[in-house]
Formats: structure tokens, C-alpha cells, sequence
């Protein structure tokens, strides 16, 4: 049977917030675009250029950032190293001077408020999230473009092949919980075994575990950065930092200088419920507040849904004894798995399924991750993200001003909570008398999805959106 070979680093994007959909996608398509013009040798023959936005890019694009992300994009700028810190200044000069450096090598008149058209009453058949480019070339003649962001910073131009299976034949192909669930018993592995069996296709062990590890990095330095940033979110909303708040309160005083020492300071606060529960609400919080604000992130499967897999991973480290590099590699290739078959099986987006596929699918992530490391068998991963998938089934995307940030950044810290609590109860329970699949749950979001009103499906058409009175452009 065909399957699409998804690896660890296709679920596990660096990146800039605030949406993996919205703005890293984007940013792709745009880099796509002229990266293609430049290979043809046809680049310096553009003389002008329109991008037309539909569907939630339209709707909510401005919120998210989405014409800043097609801006740096068509500049040859790339969200992996550009420093997050010049994206203002880099907008500002483009609209001040109107025009852009397409690729960093052939300027052209570019006018932002005018040649990116937000189209909100059109929308392409193949997926909410479509954008277009159209050229024209020093001749007269035209060129249309039309790529689609489908969730979790992957990117599809029209007339790809449906899936973009990759041509890497793995040991192990996984299209389904079952299947993965197969190879474990065939061979004996444990989840994360089978899966770096699978990434050797791609490259040595020794650089996975690398790239692995450097995901965590960046995760970890965002964790501690939204930890201690203060100040108000961008976009109107006037939302007020609260991780930096609540790390002082939690550290009650005591010193530390880095992360190493700041991770001291907080075991040495104790492991009570309380306690535990409110460092876990910091860690989502702060990595939210971050991608709210375009910081440096990682997709886990989403921006959107950035700070679940990474609280939960801290929570790990700091109260489980799990500051091991080993440890830290099986918990992200574990969640990276589990993030594949909801790909390959339902979305992991939220314009085509609501946020149940962005925070349900990074809570099962990380509930199947955690499970793991905690010494569950390859059932009972399985059950703990069917779980934690199971409690946000129909949940929606409704972000109030089209911003990622209300309701987004509070589901962060219910996503990894309950990724905990799934863990536990799997970890407690037998699979054997378990009523239903990850497979089945895998479906039944699909069908919610499908059945899900478009309102609900990230265009602030419905819910909180137009619940709260703003007085803003866009809501």
C-alpha cells in the first residue's frame, strides 16, 4: 500500500509565529515562488507582481501575519535563521520605499496595500488556505502560481501529486496506528525505535539524534525567553504577557542565571499538584506568548499549538528526572509518529478541521510522547493519545480578531494538561478492555471535521470571534 514517508523534521519545523498555516506557509510558498523563477533564469524579467489571498488567508491572514510572512518570503529571506528581531524594520523599509528585492537579487515596485489582495467572500475547492501569485514579465506575458498551506507549515502547489509521497522507501511504512502497532509486535521495538529505524532511510542515526536534539534546543531557549519577556502582545488586542508574571511568583525569589541554574530553582520549589500544574501552565503560556509575538518557534504539529508538546516535554525534564538526551530524542520521535498518522489519517488544520487538529493533535502527541518515556507499552501510547484526542474532538478554531492569541494561547495550557492526565490514565489502565482505537478516534475527528461549520475552521466568522465586542478591523 502507498504511504507517505513523513519524517521527525517535516513535523518538527523552526519557524516563526504566529501560525504554522497562516504564516509559515505562506512564507514557504513565497520562497517556492521565486526560487523557481530564479532556477528558470526568468527572475530579472519580472516587472510586477500580485498575490491574491482566499479563503482563511483572507480572513484572518492580517492577524496572522500573513502578508509580513509572503513579504520575507518573496525576499529570499528564510524563517529558520532570519533574525526575528528585523522583521519590523524589514517591512517597514518595504512599504516606505514600495518595493521589494525578489530574492534577495531583482527589485521591483511592490506596494504591500496594494498587490497582496485579501479576497474574503472567494475561496479555492482544494483547501481553505490557498494563495496565488501572478507575474508579469518584462514581455507582457503572465504567470499564475497557486500554492496551498495545508497545515503545519507544509506546503502544496497546484498540480502536485495528492500526498507528495516522498520517493525513500522505509523499513517500517506507517499509515495508520494499527500499522505502527504491527511493526512493534513483529519486531519488539518500542515506538521510538521503530521510527529511528525509519528516519536511517533519510540519514545516519548520529544526525537525527543531532536535529533532534536541536529542536528541543530551540524549544527549550523559547520556553525560557517567553519565561522572562514582559510586555503586551502586537496586533490590538492589548493581551498582556503572563508567563514572566507567574515564573517570579513560582521562583518566590531565588537566583539563577540560565537555564540550567533556573531549572534548579524550580525543583527545588517542591512537587506538589498545585505546583506542578502552574509551572506547566507557565511553560504553554510562554511559548504561546512567544509565537504570538513573531518569535522563533517550533511547529509541534502547529505554531498555533506550539507550547503544548514543548510544556509537557519540560514537565518531563523538570519534575519526571527526564533531563536525558536519550530520553528527550524517544519523547520527540514518539510524538512526531503520532503527529503522522493524524496527518496522513484526518488534518492538522485548523482551516480544515477547527483546533481540534492543531491543540488535540499536539495534546495526543504529547500524551503518546510522555507514555512512552514513562515506560508504557506501545498500547498503552497508543490509548494515551487516543485519550487526549477523544477530550477535543469538535473543538473549534475561533481566534478573536483573527490574532493567535485568544482563545489560542489559554488551549495551549489545557492541551498539555491533558495530555498529562490522558498519559496517567493510560499508564493505569489496561488497553485491552479500551472501547476505542486511536484509529477510530483518528476517523470520528475527520468526520467532525468534514461535518464542522467553516465559521469554526480559523475565519472569525463564528464563536468567541463574534462574541467579544472589539473595536477592531478584524474580527
Amino acid at each position: 500500500m502507498p504511504h507517505e514517508a513523513i519524517s521527525v523534521f517535516d513535523m518538527f519545523k523552526i519557524g516563526v509565529g504566529p501560525s504554522s498555516s497562516h504564516t509559515l506557509g505562506p512564507w514557504r510558498a513565497a520562497q517556492r515562488f521565486t526560487e523557481s523563477l530564479f532556477r528558470q533564469n526568468r527572475l530579472q524579467n519580472i516587472t510586477s507582481l500580485e498575490v491574491l489571498l482566499y479563503g482563511s488567508l483572507a480572513k484572518t491572514g492580517r492577524g496572522h501575519g500573513t502578508d509580513i510572512a509572503i513579504q520575507l518570503g518573496l525576499s529570499g529571506d528564510d524563517p529558520v535563521t532570519f533574525q526575528v528581531e528585523q522583521i519590523p524594520s524589514k517591512i517597514d523599509d518595504i512599504q516606505k520605499m514600495k518595493k521589494i528585492i525578489l530574492h534577495g537579487l531583482h527589485e521591483i515596485d511592490f506596494d504591500p496595500k496594494e498587490d497582496i489582495d485579501f479576497l474574503v467572500t472567494e475561496t479555492l475547492p482544494y483547501h481553505p488556505n490557498a494563495l496565488t501569485f501572478l507575474a508579469t514579465y518584462k514581455s507582457g506575458d503572465k504567470l499564475s502560481e497557486t500554492y496551498y498551506s495545508i497545515g503545519g507549515g507544509f506546503v502544496k502547489k497546484e498540480g502536485e501529486l495528492q500526498g507528495i509521497l516522498q520517493q525513500v522507501q522505509l523499513p517500517f511504512p506507517v499509515n495508520t496506528a494499527e500499522d505502527l502497532l504491527h511493526w512493534c509486535r513483529k519486531t519488539g521495538m518500542a515506538i521510538h525505535e521503530v521510527v529511528m529505524e525509519n528516519e536511517n532511510a533519510w540519514r545516519p542515526e548520529a544526525e537525527t539524534k543531532k536535529g533532534v536534539l536541536n529542536i528541543w534546543q530551540v524549544m527549550k531557549e523559547c520556553i525560557y525567553r517567553g519565561c522572562h519577556s514582559r510586555g503586551e502582545l502586537p496586533g490590538g488586542l492589548h493581551v498582556k504577557r503572563r508567563a514572566e508574571h507567574l515564573n517570579r511568583k513560582l521562583i518566590n525569589g531565588k537566583n539563577y542565571d540560565d537555564y540550567d541554574s533556573w531549572l534548579h530553582a524550580i525543583r527545588s520549589g517542591g512537587n506538589s499538584f498545585n505546583y506542578i500544574l502552574d509551572w506547566v501552565s507557565c511553560f504553554a503560556l510562554a511559548v504561546n506568548e512567544e509565537n504570538a509575538s513573531f518569535g522563533r518557534v517550533v511547529t509541534a504539529p502547529t505554531n498555533g499549538a506550539a507550547g503544548v508538546i514543548p510544556a509537557v516535554l519540560q514537565y518531563f525534564i523538570a519534575f519526571c528526572n527526564g533531563n536525558n538526551d536519550e530520553k528527550i530524542i524517544q519523547f520527540l520521535l514518539t510524538a512526531s509518529e503520532i503527529g503522522s498518522i493524524f496527518k496522513k489519517g484526518s488534518t492538522i488544520s485548523a482551516a480544515m478541521g477547527g483546533c481540534q487538529a492543531e491543540i488535540g493533535v499536539s495534546s495526543a502527541m504529547a500524551a503518546a510522547a510522555l507514555t512512552e518515556c514513562m515506560g508504557g507499552t506501545q498500547r498503552q501510547v497508543l490509548m494515551a493519545a487516543e485519550i487526549a484526542m477523544e477530550h477535543h474532538l469538535g473543538l473549534t478554531c475561533d481566534p478573536i480578531a483573527g490574532l493567535v492569541q485568544v482563545p489560542c494561547i489559554e488551549r495551549n495550557t489545557m492541551g498539555a494538561i491533558k495530555a498529562i492526565t490522558a498519559s496517567q490514565l493510560a499508564l493505569q489502565s489496561t488497553p485491552d478492555f479500551a472501547k476505542v482505537s486511536l484509529d477510530a478516534v483518528i476517523k470520528t475527528m475527520w468526520d467532525t471535521a468534514l461535518d464542522m461549520n467553516s465559521k469554526y475552521k480559523e475565519t472569525s466568522d463564528g464563536g468567541l470571534a463574534v462574541n467579544i465586542p472589539l473595536s477592531l478591523p478584524e474580527c
